[in-house]
């Protein structure tokens, strides 16, 4: 036996929203679905809801899980800026010449505006994974174009006209900048082949790190001969304190590198030994260090990280 009654008030379920009495509606995006534009699409249709809904009733957003989300990819987007700044001023500081500067300058940032090319025909996001790997690509993609610049203005520096220096200077190095590049690839081929849980988190990471990789390689063989052709620098022009300080700097540790190189070289036994006991090392502390699956300061909070390790994979 059941009693009935016709009313719209449920008095065995009950919602609060600080303090006062509530319809609570949760909202989860479907599976594949990036939770910052699922929200942003809510947020565009409050303004039309309220306006539907009578006077005495409010609608507001009692929780919005995406604001750690966005700070986390504002940090990150704010470190990658950093990174790529920094990149240029060590160039500059050891170059000593503004105009030489800005062939990285130019190849670092469209390496990385390659890159995001390459993400977008791959369906990925601009997420902490993809943006942890531009961060750290920012190192590597400006290594070709060193080594490509120091060629051509060597060049440069023999009498050869600014064309023909380009072409036969990148022409040398080409085959050391595609050994340089296929290297630092199959460093994180691993990962690629990586499966189970960490496979699929780092997976974006790999992939990312490798498209920067190749992309500076097509960038390193194009953009900077061309810009090392037709831009006049030397690294003779007129030095302001700073860049004689830095020159200094250079001498001194190009001194200090020539004298520890000779030492090396009179003293092979002592240098290999000196070796020896350092791979020994290594492999002892290889089996001494502790391991696990998380680091330990994840597993004191293991719930929350790996919750927020799934909205960085959902983002």
């Amino acid at each position: 036996m059941a009693d009935v009654e016709d009313g719209q008030e449920n008095i065995r379920n009950k919602g609060m929203a600080n303090g006062l009495p509530a319809v609570l509606v949760t909202v989860t995006e479907q599976p594949g679905a990036n939770v910052i534009d699922v929200v942003d699409r809510i947020n565009a249709m409050l303004p039309e809801l309220r306006h539907d809904l009578p006077n005495p009733v409010n609608l507001e957003m009692i929780q919005d899980t995406t604001v750690s989300i966005r700070n986390s990819v504002r940090a990150v987007e704010q470190t990658l800026i950093i990174s790529t700044v920094l990149v240029v001023l060590v160039v500059f500081v050891f170059l000593r010449s503004l105009r030489a500067t800005l062939v990285p300058a130019v190849s670092v940032p469209l390496s990385v505006f390659g890159t995001f090319g390459g993400m977008y025909l791959l369906g990925y996001s601009l997420d902490n994974f993809s943006l942890m790997a531009l961060i750290i690509s920012t190192g590597f993609v400006v290594d070709n174009t060193i080594v490509v610049l120091e060629n051509v203005t060597r060049h440069i520096e023999m009498g050869e006209e600014r064309i023909k220096a380009a072409l036969q200077g990148s022409k040398e190095v080409s085959f050391t900048v595609l050994s340089m590049s296929i290297s630092l690839v199959a460093v994180f081929l691993p990962i690629l082949l990586m499966g189970g849980i960490l496979g699929r988190i780092f997976h974006e990471f790999a992939v990312t790190l490798t498209i920067a990789i190749f992309m500076s390689l097509v960038v390193s063989v194009t953009v900077t001969p061309m810009m090392c052709a037709y831009l006049s620098f030397s690294s003779k022009e007129d030095e302001s304190w700073l860049m004689t300080v830095s020159r200094r700097a250079f001498d001194a540790s190009l001194d200090f590198y020539r004298r520890t190189l000779s030492w090396s070289l009179d003293n092979p036994k002592t240098v290999l030994f000196s070796l020896l006991v350092a791979v020994l090392l290594n492999v002892y502390l290889l089996v001494i260090i502790p391991k696990g699956f998380s680091p330990k300061w994840m597993k004191a909070a293991s719930w929350p990280a790996l919750w927020a390790i799934r909205r960085s994979l959902i983002s």
